[in-house]
């Protein structure tokens, strides 16, 4: 099929998580950077931003020889600071990091030019409107830079900016350099997640939504004006899953052109006697910080170790649905096996607990019999009487009691690998668990429970993530027994998904080591119809639909 579509010869893509982890968006691009490259050797630019100065980037590895001549140019003429060397990713793609600091002397020139030229309202920008902007500006003058120094019209080039924002990237391109095909991926709407996260229900009511309304009502009119004027500006708008683009339908007032779904490389997912160790390592370690808090000894064989992690949205990623289904799970007399249950997800956080530190620093074997004071959370928080999930803690009554069947971990802090703590990788400690589950409410992908599948954990999501959403078309796909259990959510049915995660870890509870293997291989297989091989293919749909627009505009112009 790909034979017969357009192919460009230059594709470049904007992001604000080129070189820079911040959340699910540096895993798409990340990993389909080996893809593209594979494919496009050397032709694929990832255009980040240089915010990193005088400070070493362990992402970026700088090349003074990749193109120093326009480099040159790009200085002397056109005004541009720019770094060019690798991405040091699977692929190591050629990325381009710009300095968008000087842009901001001009910031109301260019706005008002956005106004003029697309009726981008910036008159209410506010928090990171301004810095996002000034970077999509510069990633948009760093590809006019390159097609007018290193290329000819003769050139197929695609320009792909993901999120709100890089929209004015693409903007600037599709007025500067109308040679070069526009394309636009919005992974999660502004509007349609500040409605989420405001407690408002979304998808009953998402039909009577007026977004430039919303975007109104909860000050975002910015952020969705630049959002929404680069839909219908592009030559082709892209979404990652069948739910957000209702939302873009409903909200942008413009259905996706090409659905964009996040596939993902498992070549972090180790094999064999490395994945054994790893995961024997990692359940040890969790044991230990477990029993170093409670004060107890726990039983490994007949422990569940459950996780749950991600961006620390109270609502939106379903925490607080995962916290009351373990409180209704303590309750349950068909539970087979005490749990263990780790909410992973970085907030507030101050310092490591030096009393945890100090039991961890006792030989192996030592037991205690005493738990620590609030022997739920492993760091402490600058806010500690401030925090949704201690405050939910408290309010279901849940303090890890001696007899409580089911005890929750609180870990807020990134798993980096220098946590003071666990001191492993999020990878290294999500291979432990046995049970992984990602309740949420909003979700336009869902990366992290097919991470988990990736490392045969079975995992429970719900159909309201576009993950979920694509495991239920798949034939075949039974449940748990499958190795995902997609739960159905709405906006009202809370208390039926809690029951949900209840029965469901229940069920898993009563399971044979012979049927966990099971659905360990068959978590695994999942994730395995999620590569980038087969998922690539929807990019080459919108590159083709991108260059035909492009094409047919330059026969206008000409």
């Amino acid at each position: 099929m790909t034979n017969e579509l357009l192919s460009p010869d230059y594709v470049f893509e904007a992001s604000w998580e080129v070189c820079n982890k911040v959340g699910g968006i540096y895993t798409v691009l990340s990993t389909h950077a080996k893809t593209l490259q594979e494919k496009m050797r050397d032709r694929i630019f990832f255009i980040g931003p240089d915010i990193w100065a005088g400070k070493d980037n362990p992402l970026f590895i700088e090349s003074d020889n990749l193109c120093a001549a326009w480099r040159q140019h790009a200085a002397e003429t056109d005004g541009l600071k720019v770094r060019v060397g690798r991405w040091d990713v699977p692929g190591k793609p050629i990325a381009i990091l710009v300095d968008f600091q000087p842009f901001f002397a001009s910031k109301n020139e260019i706005y008002g030019d956005m106004w003029n030229s697309f009726g981008v309202d910036s008159l209410h920008a506010y928090g990171d409107y301004d810095e996002s902007c000034m970077f999509a500006y510069a990633t948009g003058r760093v590809v006019e830079s390159f097609y007018r120094y290193n290329l000819t019209e003769m050139d197929k080039v695609v320009f792909q900016a993901h999120e709100w924002m890089t929209g004015m990237g693409a903007l600037y391109v599709r007025k500067r350099v109308p040679q070069v095909a526009t394309v636009f991926t919005t992974h999660a709407t502004s509007i349609g997640r500040s409605i989420a996260g405001n407690n408002k229900p979304l998808y009953d009511y998402l039909f009577a939504y007026n977004g430039d309304q919303m975007a109104q009502e909860l000050n975002m009119q910015s952020k969705h004006s630049v959002e929404k004027q680069t839909a219908h500006n592009v030559d082709c708008f892209t979404t990652v899953s069948e739910i957000t683009n209702h939302e873009c339908l409903e909200l942008l007032e413009k259905p996706a052109d090409v659905i964009l779904m996040n596939g993902f490389e498992n070549d972090f997912v180790p094999q064999g006697e490395t994945f054994v160790q790893k995961r024997r390592a990692a359940r040890r370690l969790m044991v230990r910080v477990a029993e170093c808090l409670l004060g107890q000894e726990i039983d490994e064989e007949n422990t569940l170790m459950i996780g749950t992690s991600g961006r620390y949205e109270f609502r939106n990623k379903g925490i607080d649905v995962f916290l009351e289904a373990m409180n209704r799970l303590n309750r349950e007399k068909s539970l087979k096996k005490n749990v263990l249950a780790f909410v992973s997800v970085p907030g507030w956080v101050g310092s490591c607990r030096e009393d945890l530190l100090e039991r961890m620093a006792q030989p192996e074997g030592t037991r205690f019999d005493t738990p620590l004071h609030c022997p739920y959370i492993t760091h402490w928080l600058h806010n500690m009487t401030h925090d949704q999930v201690l405050d939910m803690l408290k309010y279901l009554g849940m303090d890890n009691g001696r007899e409580d069947r089911v005890k929750v971990i609180f870990v807020p802090c990134y798993l980096d690998g220098k946590d003071g703590i666990f001191n492993k990788p999020y990878y290294d400690l999500i291979v432990g668990n046995d049970l992984s589950i990602y309740p949420s409410y909003y979700e336009p992908w869902g990366y992290t429970p097919l991470e988990s599948v990736a490392f045969h954990v079975p995992t429970i999501t719900t159909d309201l993530a576009g993950f979920g959403l694509w495991v239920k078309s798949l034939e075949g796909q039974d449940g748990i027994a499958d190795g995902v259990e997609v739960l159905h959510r709405s906006d009202y049915n809370y208390s039926e998904v809690a029951d949900g995660i209840k029965d469901t870890v229940s069920i898993f509870s009563g399971k044979s080591a012979q049927e966990v293997t099971l659905m360990r291989e068959r978590a695994a297989s999942v994730a395995e119809k999620a590569l980038w091989k087969y998922f690539i293919r929807y990019y080459y749909q919108a590159y083709d639909l991108a260059l035909r627009k492009a094409a047919e505009r330059q026969k206008v112009i000409g």
